[in-house]
C-alpha cells in the first residue's frame, strides 16, 4: 500500500533551520511528482510546494519562496523540504503528498491522491 512518512519536525527558533523527510514506498516514486502542504489550526490547508516526478520543474507558494528547497532523490524513494529563515507564521503542521498521476505539482491541492501523517513544526523563541 502506498505509504508517506514525514520526519524533521519539531522546535525552532525563528531564524533557524529545519529539515522534513518523507519516506515514499508502496508505488514507483519517480513516475509521481509531489508536493508539501501545511495546515494551522484553525486555518485550512496551504499548498507551499512542490516538484516534478524528476524534480526538474519546481513551484512555491510566495509565502516560502527564497526560504523553503524541496528536492527528491528518486534512488531512495525520499522527499525533502529544506526550510530556512524560519517565522512564526511558517508553524503548522507539514504534510507530504503524492500528487496523481500525469498532474501538475504547481498549487493543485486537488490534484493530491494520498497525504502523508504530518510532521509538526514549532517556530517560537
Amino acid at each position: 500500500e502506498v505509504q508517506l512518512v514525514e520526519s524533521g519536525g519539531g522546535l525552532a527558533q525563528p531564524g533557524g533551520s529545519l529539515r522534513l523527510s518523507c519516506a515514499a514506498s508502496g508505488f514507483t516514486f519517480g513516475f509521481y511528482a509531489m508536493s508539501w502542504a501545511r495546515q494551522v489550526p484553525g486555518k485550512g490547508l496551504e499548498w507551499i510546494t512542490g516538484l516534478d516526478s524528476d524534480g526538474s520543474e519546481i513551484y512555491y507558494a510566495d509565502s516560502v519562496k527564497g526560504r523553503f528547497t524541496i528536492s527528491r532523490d528518486n534512488t531512495k524513494n525520499m522527499l525533502y523540504l529544506q526550510m530556512n529563515n524560519l517565522k512564526p507564521e511558517d508553524s503548522a503542521l507539514y504534510y507530504c503528498a503524492k500528487v496523481a498521476y500525469g498532474r501538475s505539482p504547481s498549487s493543485a491541492l486537488e490534484d493530491i491522491d494520498f497525504w502523508g501523517q504530518g510532521t509538526q513544526v514549532t517556530v517560537s523563541s
